[in-house]
């Protein structure tokens, strides 16, 4: 098996809300069963985006708007086809979010690789697979925009799980 794992095509994604590091989602990166994520580091986007919290379940959502809000920060991972996948449909892909390659500034990089050349500079550019929307109510874009999403933050507006709906 571990030959063909070598063999196998992995994405970069880079998520910025419930999906990292002590969201509340984050379990499903870890979970096997939907695929292989493996965490390479931290960056921002190299473009401005409004990062808005919205709906009713207070939930983070990057609007595919360029040049406007910030950049946004969050974690970049490598993922096989089925965690792909499995990203896509959590991610209601292609009506609430759509998964575009977008440009990410390295923040820092723990990715592991055998040949030295193939590892990012950090402050340089990688593109990766982002979840953004382009199907939100008008509206939103006058909500606030965040830099970096925490549910827990001081925002007040905790995320309300799937679970809880």
């Amino acid at each position: 098996m571990g030959w063909k794992a070598s063999l196998t095509r992995m994405a970069r994604v880079f998520v910025y809300g419930t999906l990292k590091k002590g969201q509340p989602n984050h379990s499903f990166m870890t979970s096997c069963t939907n695929g292989i994520a493996e965490f390479q580091g931290r960056g921002r986007t190299a473009d401005l985006y409004p990062l808005v919290i919205g709906s009713k379940h207070n939930i983070p959502y990057l609007l595919n708007v360029p040049g406007k809000g910030h950049h946004v920060t969050g974690e970049i991972y490598s993922v096989d086809d089925q965690m792909l996948q499995f990203l896509d449909e959590f991610e209601g892909c292609p009506d609430m979010y759509q998964r575009t390659p977008v440009r990410i500034e390295i923040l820092e990089w723990e990715g592991k690789s055998s040949a030295p050349e193939e590892r990012p500079a950090v402050n340089g550019i990688m593109e990766c697979f982002v979840y953004s929307t382009t199907t939100y109510p008008p509206e939103w874009i006058n909500l606030p925009y965040h830099d970096n999403y925490d549910s827990f933050g001081k925002h007040g507006l905790c995320y309300n799980p799937r679970e809880n709906r």
